[in-house]
Order: structure tokens, then C-alpha cells, then sequence
């Protein structure tokens, strides 16, 4: 492993674990547990779905616009290895898509579709329970390496860790309300992008980016400024920073 990818993934589990000391808004450090898995493994993209305390999978984050999409259009179509991962709770690594038409032939097809040939899905457990799963899309066949496995099975331990604490995971009151204030709360913030996109035409990765860097910027919880935003008290400030801050600039060229 090199030393600059040595220093990327330290500097990644810091940012989480100050995220989680502060407090941090739940959906935004996840949000950016999947943005460090696309840029530290060798993927190109990841999504992370979560189960409400009925057991129905939602999508609550996603490192691009069309991960996202194929996550909902599994769930949709109730097929694909995301679900098989979180419904067994074991891993399931698919090397090379092409291979798996008779297993998931609806799947396959709108993941090649959207540029993907291999799918890598590890379950987020806690104290036994399955969580969800961190869903893991490369571009090319192939299996994961050894390391980049290590190091996406320690992501989707922090990822459980972030949904719940110690006294929630024995709690399942709170551990299901806690839930789904997440879930709540990626409701807000898909809407939030939808308006961003609309008044700035922009699209949708473009419009998260401003999102989170003004909720940043501004020391606020990303799902706060999303109600505000959905409201439309936030509109024209949100939209005005990302035109005069020049960390949004640089994230959109």
C-alpha cells in the first residue's frame, strides 16, 4: 500500500470519527462513507441501504446520482445482490455481471445498462442484527483485493456504529426511531437536491455538493438545512454561496 494512500484512508476514519464525537448529522457522514469508499477502493461508486424497523429496505446514501438510481431500482424490483446480501446477511461478491443474467436478469441488465460490471455488497451488522448493507459498483470485472475487502469491511463496521449507539442497539424502541429519523431525514434532503437542481439547473450530484458544503460551511445539520431549504426560506442563500464560496466552485468544475 502506498504511503498517500496510507495517509487518505487515515485522514478518511479521522473525519468519521470526529463526525461522530461531534455529533455530526447522521445521513451527511454517511454520505461521505460512501465518497470515500468510491475514491479509496477500487470501485467506482457505493450506496448504503438501510432497513426501517419493519425490515423494508430504503436508500440512504449513495456517492453518485446513478448508484442511487440503481439502488431504488432494485429495491423496485425486489432483485439483485444488495437485497440478497442484507436478506442472508453474508457478503455477496458479483466479479463479472454478464454472468448473473438467469440469477438477477432485470438487475443485470439496468447495471450494465448504467455503466456498472461488478457488484460487491457487505452487510452492516450490530450485536447480530443486519443493519443494511454498503454496496460497492466497479466499472470494470473483477474482484475486490484483499485489502481494499479489509478495508471496505471496516467502512461498513463504522457505517452500523454511526446509525446507533451502544444503549440504542439494546433498546429497539429507540433503535427503530432512530432509524427512521434517518430515513426521514434522506426523504428531506432528495427533495432538497430536487430544488437546488430546479432553481440552479443543476443536476442532482451538482445540487447534493451545494448542499452539504453550505450545511458545512454554515456549521448546520444537513437535514435542517434541507427542511429549510424544501420550504424554499433557504433557497436563494444556499444557491448564492455556492456562486461566491470557492470550496463549492472547485467541487463542481
Amino acid at each position: 500500500m502506498s504511503t498517500d494512500r496510507e495517509h487518505e484512508i487515515t485522514r478518511a476514519f479521522v473525519s468519521i470519527a470526529n463526525s461522530m464525537a461531534e455529533g455530526a448529522d447522521v445521513v451527511d457522514l454517511l454520505s461521505g462513507l460512501t465518497s470515500d469508499c468510491a475514491r479509496l477502493l477500487d470501485i467506482a461508486s457505493a450506496g448504503l441501504l438501510l432497513a426501517d424497523g419493519r425490515g423494508v429496505l430504503h436508500v440512504l446514501a449513495a456517492s453518485s446520482e446513478r448508484t442511487r438510481d440503481l439502488e431504488i431500482f432494485q429495491l423496485q424490483r425486489d432483485e439483485g445482490p444488495c437485497l440478497d446480501c442484507f436478506h442472508t446477511g453474508q457478503r455477496v461478491s458479483v466479479d463479472d455481471l454478464r454472468l448473473e443474467t438467469k440469477r438477477w436478469p432485470q438487475f443485470v441488465t439496468a447495471a450494465t445498462a448504467a455503466g456498472f460490471a461488478a457488484v460487491h455488497a457487505l452487510p452492516m451488522r450490530l450485536r447480530g442484527t443486519t443493519l443494511g448493507a454498503l454496496n460497492l459498483f466497479g466499472d470494470k470485472a473483477g474482484a475486490l483485493a484483499p485489502d481494499d475487502l479489509d478495508l471496505a469491511r471496516a467502512l461498513a463496521h463504522v457505517a452500523s456504529i454511526a446509525l446507533v449507539t451502544d444503549k440504542a442497539a439494546s433498546d429497539t424502541e429507540t433503535l427503530n426511531q432512530q432509524l427512521q429519523t434517518a430515513l426521514t431525514s434522506r426523504v428531506a434532503i432528495e427533495q432538497a437536491k430536487g430544488v437546488l437542481a430546479q432553481l440552479g439547473s443543476l443536476d442532482m450530484d451538482q445540487a447534493f455538493a451545494i448542499l452539504r458544503r453550505y450545511a458545512r460551511d454554515h456549521n448546520a445539520r444537513l437535514s435542517e438545512v434541507a427542511q429549510q431549504l424544501v420550504s424554499r426560506k433557504l433557497a436563494k442563500q444556499v444557491l448564492d454561496h455556492s456562486m461566491t464560496g470557492h470550496r463549492v466552485a472547485g467541487e463542481l468544475r
